[in-house]
């Protein structure tokens, strides 16, 4: 366990994706005695405004945005570092590994661009002069 932390901290950016509060809570529900385990993700951790309510749960993470520890501090769980983790549970036993999804970004959608594909293009405007010569060309077509 703890090789797995030490080889994700070594990862770039873009290898440490987020993970959200409804996303830890969907993949922990299956989890027995989560009270006493400690939720780990080397990333992010987002708030989801989505997820109503969120259970108690200590979760170990490299940040936590704003929202995300007020409402997991809220729920009355605890918004460990992965120093009071590593201080805590030295052989990292007792907790539960995960990820968030890495090609969920934004530049994903734009790879492997090419005829029927069906990927994003990347436009240059999408302004009115770009919708009027649409609009003229469909006219003089039709």
């Amino acid at each position: 366990m703890i090789q797995a932390i030490l080889h994700r901290l070594f990862l770039s950016k873009t290898n440490r994706p987020p993970i959200s509060l409804s996303r830890i809570v969907k993949e922990t529900e299956k989890v027995e005695d989560l009270s006493s385990k400690v939720v780990v993700q080397v990333g992010t951790i987002t708030d989801d405004v989505r997820q109503q309510e969120i259970p108690k749960l200590s979760i170990a993470a490299l940040r936590f945005t704003k929202g995300a520890r007020e409402r997991i501090l809220k729920a009355g769980g605890e918004a460990l570092t992965l120093d009071q983790l590593a201080l805590r549970s030295p052989t990292g036993s007792n907790t539960v590994l995960l990820r968030g999804k890495r090609n969920t970004r934004e530049a994903v959608k734009h790879f492997g661009m090419g005829p029927h594909k069906h990927k994003k293009p990347y436009t240059t405007s999408k302004g009115r002069k770009v919708r009027l010569s649409q609009l003229t060309k469909f006219i003089v077509t039709h």
